[in-house]
């Protein structure tokens, strides 16, 4: 490439131009990366936002408010909870854009059936809490490092990544698209733990430290389970592509189980039994008995 030094503006004005059409250009070749239908598209700030608020409503006293000022309690949650009501619909009626049964609804449709479900996640909200309550007791009474509820409810990147994917999951049953997913992505990015909204998670879950655990969209968890860093519950293979949609792919952990660092349990067949111990660094493909003891030793 040649390098020259000019100084002549209308020939920098027609090079920029130059690049500005050949980038503008390459959007009209159809593909999905092309489309610039930008305000079809929920926002990943505001979408951020509804969830930092959700958690707020859940432990309405841990986060302070830096918006909203009032000297009454029920006050001040009464307004973030209408804050999140109104953008969350506005955000739900966006994403309906992505779903077939929308598809040519008109806007007015759009905002009813967003209306709706907004008002059935928020009804959810006291189910939520009280399965967060339990995840925060399972958390304190396992790790005898946590020195008080509050240490874990503001610092613990395990229940953060819970009590997220717990507000993700009502919206995925309620069929919600995109948002649920984009939620627990935000946990993702935030604690280094990755739980598909799909999941389902039974009550007093606790992830101890947390980093590297992954948690796919069919897996089934039951109660009491402790899960520590680097644990996979995955699929066997996704080879299949989307022809795997909708398809169980994803292992069932029974009530009681605990799964040490770096356990991999994959297949949608696969069911750990109630009470198993996972070792570290373990590699499950196949179903484990009630009450067995799973470890890798080194020979």
């Amino acid at each position: 490439m040649d390098f020259k030094n000019t100084n002549n503006s209308i020939e920098l004005k027609d090079e920029i131009k130059d690049i500005v059409d050949l980038i503008l250009s390459d959007y009209e070749k159809g593909r999905d990366v092309d489309q610039m239908d930008v305000y079809n598209q929920p926002d990943r700030d505001a979408v951020k936002d509804i969830v930092i608020k959700l958690i707020r409503i859940i432990y309405p006293g841990y986060y302070r408010d830096k918006v909203y000022k009032s000297y009454n309690d029920n006050n001040r949650i009464a307004v973030v909870i209408e804050d999140v009501i109104y953008n969350l619909q506005k955000q739900i009626a966006i994403a309906f854009h992505h779903s077939p049964e929308y598809k040519d609804a008109q806007d007015e449709t759009l905002d009813c059936g967003a209306r709706c479900i907004t008002h059935e996640f928020f009804k959810q909200i006291p189910k939520i809490r009280e399965y967060v309550d339990t995840d925060l007791q399972a958390c304190y009474d396992g790790d005898p490092a946590a020195y008080s509820k509050g240490e874990i409810i503001l610092s613990y990147p395990g229940l953060t990544a819970t009590t997220i994917n717990r507000i993700a999951h009502e919206l995925y049953l309620l069929k919600v698209p995109l948002i649920p997913r984009m939620m627990t992505e935000y946990a993702h990015s935030k604690t280094g733990i990755d739980i598909h909204p799909g999941a389902t998670i039974g009550k007093y879950f606790m992830i101890d430290h947390g980093t590297g655990i992954v948690v796919g969209e069919t897996s089934v968890i039951g109660e009491h389970v402790k899960m520590y860093q680097g644990v996979t519950i995955g699929g066997l293979s996704t080879r299949g592509g989307q022809s795997l949609k909708g398809v169980k792919r994803h292992p069932t952990i029974e009530d009681n189980v605990t799964i040490y660092s770096g356990a991999s349990i994959l297949g949608g067949e696969t069911v750990i039994g109630e009470g198993a111990v996972i070792g570290a660094n373990a590699f499950i493909t196949a179903s484990v008995p009630a009450g067995s003891r799973v470890s890798m030793k080194n020979q």
